[in-house]
């Protein structure tokens, strides 16, 4: 769908095409029940048989931190592609063991779950042991972990995450017990389900999907009716950083419906962040390519936001945007590495509230339907 619109049209009505949160090879998708069992087999037996030899078992892990095992793919985005870099959790480490007892301890919790065919959300993990475990924190990494060791997505693996997004919009649906859902409300949100993959029967008329950072401008423009006034379109947030089920309900979305996908973010080296941390799963949590709407760093010289709404970049921020710059995916979005080099030059950033200082409803009767109407996307 993307590949209808230029980049020379995308960044002439202020929208730059960007691939968000990053493995053909890697990965196998369509992967059985029994597969996993066996893959989780084969990593005990290997534990065993290093213990039968009299040897400390070690685990090896794909290096998720690494830019080494990312590349860039013009259809999926950032996508690990190989394991050069790894990491070695060693049981007769001090450093590394009590990681390894936690893998091994989820693993076992793991193999139930798919050998009864039930499920559990990340925290039910963590309540089952909270002293071993000791945070939630550690749950959730490791579970992501054991996805990458195993070389399957995590739904495979029967585990859920706790849902923190919302959606809103022309949308129905029907969860995996038959539970219809309708997010058709202008002024009450639905949460996002716990059990993406499970969705069918998906209705919906919409135009485009949008992705909203920020819960309070989300609320705002569901507050104006924005889904309806403009034309019928879907909503979501991840309050902040997305979680896995919100990433994993817009690529439903993209499969299903087949419309472009916008972020509207923050003016600042967060906002335009892509992370590597997931790159491992990127064809089930990314979209090929989501339109960065707003709010870009050149909006606000283009626009003239008053420069007291304007925020100066913090030591932190200059670091991050330095970082991001360095990244070895720029040379394929040369119109994002503009605007970030825009935002260098200006050192400052703006939320998206800013625009408020121009006329208290300028998001959204001047800004988005401009951009969307002169773009030929509504």
């Amino acid at each position: 769908m993307a590949e209808q619109f230029s980049e020379h049209k995308l960044h002439r009505y202020g929208a730059v095409l960007v691939i968000l949160h990053v493995t053909p090879t890697f990965f196998f998708f369509n992967i059985s029940s029994q597969e996993v069992l066996t893959r989780i087999e084969n990593v005990i037996l290997g534990v065993v048989t290093s213990l039968s030899k009299d040897e400390a078992p070690v685990l090896v892990l794909p290096n998720r931190s690494s830019w080494a095992n990312v590349s860039f793919d013009s259809a999926v985005g950032l996508q690990m592609s190989s394991g050069n870099s790894v990491t070695t959790i060693r049981s007769d480490c001090p450093s590394s063991v009590t990681k390894f007892a936690h893998i091994l301890k989820i693993l076992s919790i793991i193999y139930k779950l798919i050998q009864s065919n039930s499920y559990a959300t990340k925290r039910d993990i963590y309540y089952k042991d909270p002293q071993l475990f000791g945070s939630q924190r550690n749950v959730d990494f490791i579970v992501d972990d054991i996805s990458c060791m195993l070389k399957v997505p995590r739904r495979t693996l029967h585990v859920l995450a706790t849902s923190k997004g919302l959606i809103s919009g022309d949308l129905c649906y029907l969860e995996e017990d038959g539970t219809r859902v309708d997010c058709h409300s202008s002024s009450i949100a639905v949460a996002v389900s716990s059990n993406v993959g499970g969705i069918k029967n998906i209705v919906s008329s919409a135009k485009f999907v949008m992705i909203v950072e920020k819960d309070a401008t989300f609320q705002s423009l569901l507050d104006d009716d924005f889904c309806t006034k403009l034309c019928p379109c879907i909503m979501i947030t991840g309050k902040g950083v997305p979680d896995v089920n919100s990433r994993l309900m817009v690529r439903k979305l993209w499969d299903t419906l087949h419309i472009p996908i916008f972020a509207l973010v923050d003016a600042d080296p967060h906002g335009t962040h892509l992370s590597r941390s997931m790159s491992f799963e990127a064809h089930s949590l990314t979209v090929p390519s989501v339109m960065w709407l707003g709010l870009l760093p050149s909006d606000l010289w283009r626009l003239k936001v008053p420069e007291d709404t304007l925020i100066p970049l913090t030591k932190r921020d200059e670091s991050k945007l330095n970082s991001l710059l360095k990244r070895p995916y720029l040379t394929d979005q040369p119109e994002w590495q503009r605007e970030m080099e825009v935002m260098q030059q200006s050192k400052v950033k703006a939320e998206l509230q800013s625009l408020t200082a121009i006329a208290p409803d300028f998001l959204t009767s001047i800004y988005l339907p401009n951009k969307l109407r002169y773009g030929g996307w509504v």
